[in-house]
């Protein structure tokens, strides 16, 4: 296998040029447990380190890398303070896209998801997991990372088909024009279409909720049970059982990214997501009378008159002013929580690090790394 298999590109090659040394060579996070960095260089996995300027010069999480980044590798011999040789992760090439999200709770930092995605697979269980709301914020935080998005409904078994083309015309019916597509994983229907939609050399992930069959997907695409599932409820819902992002290649050809289960998903500053999200909106505001119109009694308003004509929803508009809301707050708190971000930074992986080289000192094998 090759690198432009993992999705190497011109692009990329241009910025390893810059940032690789002679001696370095280029790999793809494919996963991230407790600081241990797994790499593949078109050869095979490998384990890497970071060396001591992440965790003292990085000015945000962000330069850390994260499942789906490009980085340069250097290995190292063994000497007096490494019973083995090992290899070091020296720099991190840009990224085209990254996905994250606002920390859940009153943290106001980011959490990276994924870099370096094509498309972005919003995984809803049709039967009781759909909400229009948490699509719209699903599309806000894909948007905002200048990610083609995509609608994928599972457990359409559970579902009359009249009842399930009532529900996606519910979602045009909201300006959401997305490309849809459908699965039973019990019936095997809508999967060779999922099959066929997956092109090689491209980068995908899934995004949902715990149960709503992300897991059950992936063993199905890469043709054994890799991943952990769990017999649905009595109500159609299944259990969480993905605990980490591990970038897999399928032997299709492309990359797929099982993500965590999502309980909540908060936004932060997102203002291209917004307007990527909530088009419709934002094009009905450029014909208000006034420029400066807040959308509430000014005459002229071109939104409220779309709401009482019902050409605008009103569920529809209600979540765009809660997102605005919420994404003003963050910009609000940005520059306290800036302060707080770099001091964090080292204390995240810099235990870790030092344990697993003090295990190598002591002759301590790797162990497979536990579920978090």
């Amino acid at each position: 296998m090759g690198l432009s298999e993992l999705g190497l590109d011109s692009w990329f090659k241009e910025h390893a040029r810059e940032l690789c040394g002679p001696q370095q060579r280029l790999a793809r996070v494919v996963a991230i447990d407790r600081g241990r960095i797994v790499v593949h260089d078109g050869h095979g996995e490998s384990s890497a380190e970071l060396l001591g300027k992440f965790f003292y010069a990085a000015e945000s999480v962000a330069k850390f890398p994260c499942v789906g980044d490009w980085v340069c590798l250097e290995r190292h011999q063994s000497d007096a303070s490494h019973a083995e040789s090992f290899i070091s992760i020296h720099s991190v090439l840009p990224r085209k896209t990254l996905l994250q999200r606002k920390t859940v709770g009153y943290n106001e930092e980011f959490q990276m998801l994924a870099s370096n995605l094509d498309i972005a697979l919003i995984v809803m269980s049709c039967h009781y997991d759909f909400h229009i709301a948490k699509l719209e914020r699903f599309l806000v935080m894909i948007h905002e990372a200048r990610i083609t998005p995509v609608l994928l409904f599972t457990k359409i078994d559970l579902m009359e088909p009249d009842t399930l083309q009532a529900l996606i015309a519910s979602i045009r019916d909201a300006g959401i024009e997305i490309k849809i597509l459908t699965l039973s994983s019990v019936t095997g229907e809508g999967l060779d279409e999922i099959r066929r939609f997956i092109e090689p050399k491209k980068t995908y992930c899934m995004l949902g909720s715990s149960g709503v069959g992300k897991s059950t997907l992936m063993n199905q695409l890469l043709g054994e049970e890799k991943f952990e599932t769990q017999a649905v409820s009595d109500s159609g819902q299944g259990k969480h059982t993905t605990v980490r992002r591990h970038l897999m290649l399928l032997k299709q050809g492309g990359m797929i990214v099982d993500m965590p289960g999502m309980r909540e998903l908060a936004v932060a500053e997102v203002k291209k997501g917004i307007e990527s999200s909530f088009e419709d909106i934002f094009e009905l505001a450029l014909s208000c009378k006034f420029n400066n119109c807040t959308h509430n009694n000014e005459p002229g308003c071109a939104i409220q008159a779309a709401l009482a004509s019902g050409e605008l929803n009103a569920n529809h508009f209600k979540n765009y002013l809660k997102i605005q809301k919420e994404a003003r707050h963050h910009k609000k708190q940005t520059p306290y929580v800036e302060k707080r971000r770099k001091a964090k930074n080292a204390s995240r992986i810099a235990p870790t690090k030092t344990q697993q080289r003090k295990q190598r000192n002591q002759g301590i094998t790797d162990e497979e790394p536990s579920e978090s």
